[in-house]
């Protein structure tokens, strides 16, 4: 059984299965869970998109044929002089080859639809059950909305719904962001050097690897003095979970800083000479954090630096950096050889 079927059965157990207006809700819930999964994921093309809800399709037709009536008895034993009734039509679909997404979402309804009353016994002889004709409309519906989405979600994709100054054809002023800043690699705007953008260039040293007794590493994740012709550095590695290692800002150091806007610049290089993208955070204490920072760290030693605005008042504790080592979570270590704060200018 695989993890689309499993899912609906799931999402159907835990309800009254024999009613219709159920499944039909369950139906709408794993396309609208399919439907997000897919705008989610920028890699995915139109028509693999396509492919996959028509493999959703297939599944919920193959189920949904488990639930209408058997056909009729081929005669009635000897004797017996009961009514015939005839069997509504059996509607049937083959499941598809198309590639089925390795994660179901979870498809169940917000609220559980009420329960709706037993049918009365037929008791007026050769009396027809109404055909349900609703399902086959309902798969026509979704797909068509499924196939207006998918060109909607292309067109923003494309930048054909941008303005000219979205597209960059027009000079705008960068943008500013808040919660997470971004050092990319290329041509983009690299970190900035020591010395630049007014720093004083005297340095308090809040890491060396000289003592690794300031870093906190959780249970999954990797800390390790080396040495090489670059010097004394601590490869890091985070934990499958994604667990960032810590590294230890005294209270002094911010108290000293409290009231400024300081830089903070992390000596790192990515491990062998691999590229890779780290994450930072900052926990500060009574003087706030530093965002959430991320940046394209070479495979050469370089300094990447960002800057906080403290608030004049005393840490009244310790606070720590975390460094994620590989946000993409594939293993990669990062080499960081030092950590140190200046008050700017």
């Amino acid at each position: 059984m695989d993890p689309i079927e499993k899912a609906i059965r799931n999402a159907l157990e835990k309800g009254d299965s024999t009613d219709r207006a159920f499944r039909e809700k369950v139906y709408r819930s794993a396309f609208s869970a399919l439907d997000r999964a897919l705008k989610a994921n920028p890699n995915v093309t139109v028509e693999s998109a396509i492919n996959r809800r028509k493999a959703m399709t297939a599944r919920i037709a193959e189920i949904e044929a488990e639930f209408l009536p058997a056909p009729a008895a081929a005669g009635n034993p000897a004797g017996a002089d009961a009514p015939s009734i005839d069997a509504p039509g059996h509607h049937g679909s083959s499941a598809s080859d198309a590639h089925i997404m390795p994660v179901v979402p979870d498809i169940m309804p917000d609220a559980p639809l009420p329960r709706t009353m037993e049918p009365e016994p037929d008791i007026a002889p050769r009396r027809r059950r109404p055909r349900r004709r609703g399902l086959p409309a309902l798969f026509a519906a979704l797909t068509v909305l499924a196939v207006v989405a998918l060109g909607a979600w292309w067109l923003l994709q494309s930048g054909a719904l941008r303005t000219p100054e979205q597209r960059g054809e027009v000079p705008v002023p960068p943008a500013t962001v808040e919660d997470e800043d971004f050092s990319p690699s290329g041509g983009a705007t690299a970190p900035l050097r020591t010395g630049e953008n007014g720093f004083s260039g005297e340095w308090i040293t809040v890491f060396t690897p000289l003592d690794p007794t300031t870093v906190s590493t959780p249970s999954d994740a990797k800390a390790d003095v080396m040495e090489d012709d670059s010097g004394t550095y601590l490869r890091v590695r985070s934990g499958s979970s994604g667990s960032a290692v810590s590294f230890d800002v005294g209270q002094g150091i911010l108290d000293e800083v409290a009231g400024t806007r300081a830089v903070f610049v992390i000596v790192a290089r990515g491990e062998g000479g691999t590229a890779t993208q780290v994450s930072i955070d900052c926990n500060f204490g009574e003087l706030g954090d530093c965002g959430r920072k991320r940046y394209d760290v070479k495979g050469d030693r370089g300094e990447y630096l960002f800057d906080v605005q403290f608030p004049d008042k005393r840490a009244g504790a310790a606070g720590t950096i975390a460094i994620t080592s590989d946000v993409e979570n594939q293993g990669r270590s990062v080499d960081i050889y030092e950590i140190r704060v200046s008050v700017a200018e």
